[in-house]
């Protein structure tokens, strides 16, 4: 593996860009507005006055969803830390790339190779499938 001067330095700049960056809340921060059930409530006027805006913050905890409502405090302190973890996504796939270049460095004037399946495949078991030998008649 040939790491060239132009490939370290981009790795140079982006463990640089990400020792700068604070802390970083996971998940995503959603703000939604809602229309109720209430068929007189003003969200099913003309035009339409929806409820909310409501911001929600989503992540995973123990492989399971968690949303947690925040309120517009909330939101001002949190979104410096959902900007750094923004930041921190992009830095890391750019530094992905980089390392894939390693490995599979782009060729010039060809198309990405695509996975060809040698043998079909059944969609439930994923083994080969196989034909039944029909029964002789008589």
């Amino acid at each position: 593996m040939k790491v060239n001067a132009r490939r370290q330095a981009k790795q140079a700049k982006l463990a640089a860009q990400l020792a700068e960056i604070g802390f970083a809340l996971p998940g995503s921060l959603t703000v939604k507005a809602y229309r109720c059930g209430k068929q007189n409530c003003r969200c099913h006027g003309e035009p339409p006055q929806l409820h909310g805006p409501y911001a929600f913050w989503t992540r995973k905890v123990n492989n399971k969803t968690v949303t947690r409502m925040l309120n517009d405090e909330e939101v001002g302190n949190y979104q410096p830390m959902f900007d750094n973890a923004r930041k921190i996504r992009e830095l890391v796939s750019q530094l992905h790339d980089l390392s894939l270049e390693l490995v599979e460095p782009p060729a010039a004037n060809s198309k990405p190779k695509t996975a060809t399946a040698t043998k079909a495949t059944s969609p439930k078991t994923s083994r080969p499938r196989t034909r039944k030998a029909a029964k002789p008649q008589g």
